[in-house]
């Protein structure tokens, strides 16, 4: 049976999908027509229920899960991997005046920064490579960024405010969830499960193959990135969580879809999240 993979092309879900997509673990018939979307337009087409599987943004998840249930592997939680709020200048105070540039609306960073500062209302959602650029131009008042931009935005002369995941760690005491891996409902129950081990599979296999060397199917998706801004990436964002959420990885998405009920002035139903191992 065929099936739909979406995820991203960030060397972390490149590392963790390496192995399941390119045959280098027995699939067991099972074949993937993978798609490779940044995170806000895969969040998008869950919306739709356009895949079969998709890395999606927790901050999404709320919106999605009548049609999706999420998988046990994949995804990216952890301590001290939060978005960062940045300026142009060290100065710059945040207000219920300021402009700020977000990632996209349905995503976790959204969720986290309107936890962190709720009086801001005038947000612009960006694609996350292109807020640094309007925080430079002066577009915007500060922006918040993700992925490899935590690792580089001090060589572009731009400055921190707050560290968007540290605020979330200190207010819940729980991991950061920041994206997952989700499957359609409609699909038969063995069959998610079945994908879930194999992605697992494909986790642990990147983590006992790839250790010295990266895969070159890292490498080729990754925008340019030196080595080491790579391996700081999948070091950050991929551990044991991605393995399998556990009992802790559950507990903090449960936390964190409470804190968008609060923020949004709603209630979800949230039976059935996980998929049975």
């Amino acid at each position: 049976m065929k099936l739909t993979l979406g995820f991203s092309p960030c060397p972390n879900d490149t590392f963790i999908f390496d192995a399941l997509v390119n045959n280098k673990i027995d699939t067991g018939g099972l074949v993937f027509d993978m798609v490779l979307e940044d995170v806000q337009t895969l969040n998008e087409w869950a919306k739709q229920g356009r895949l079969h599987l998709s890395k999606i943004s927790y901050g999404v998840l709320p919106l999605v899960l009548k049609e999706y249930i999420v998988l046990n592997s994949g995804g990216a939680l952890g301590k001290g991997v939060g978005p960062l709020l940045i300026t142009k200048d060290a100065s710059t105070v945040i207000n219920n005046e300021s402009t700020v540039a977000i990632p996209g609306l349905n995503t976790t960073a959204h969720m986290l920064f309107s936890l962190a500062y709720p009086q801001v209302k005038n947000k612009v959602f960006k694609v996350f490579h292109e807020i640094e650029n309007a925080v430079l131009s002066g577009s915007v008042d500060a922006g918040v960024i993700i992925h490899e931009n935590r690792f580089t935005y001090h060589l572009k002369g731009l400055h921190k405010v707050a560290d968007l995941g540290e605020y979330w760690e200190t207010q819940t005491h729980a991991p950061i969830p920041l994206g997952g891996i989700v499957a359609r409902r409609n699909l038969p129950v063995a069959l998610i499960q079945q994908a879930d081990k194999l992605i697992k599979q494909s986790v642990e296999h990147a983590y006992a193959n790839h250790h010295e060397q990266l895969a070159e199917y890292v490498s080729m998706h990754s925008q340019e990135m030196s080595e080491s801004v790579m391996r700081q990436h999948i070091d950050l964002y991929v551990n044991n969580y991605s393995v399998d959420l556990g009992a802790a990885g559950k507990k903090a998405v449960a936390a964190f879809i409470e804190v968008f009920e609060k923020i949004n002035n709603t209630s979800i139903a949230k039976d059935n999240i996980f998929i049975a191992s």
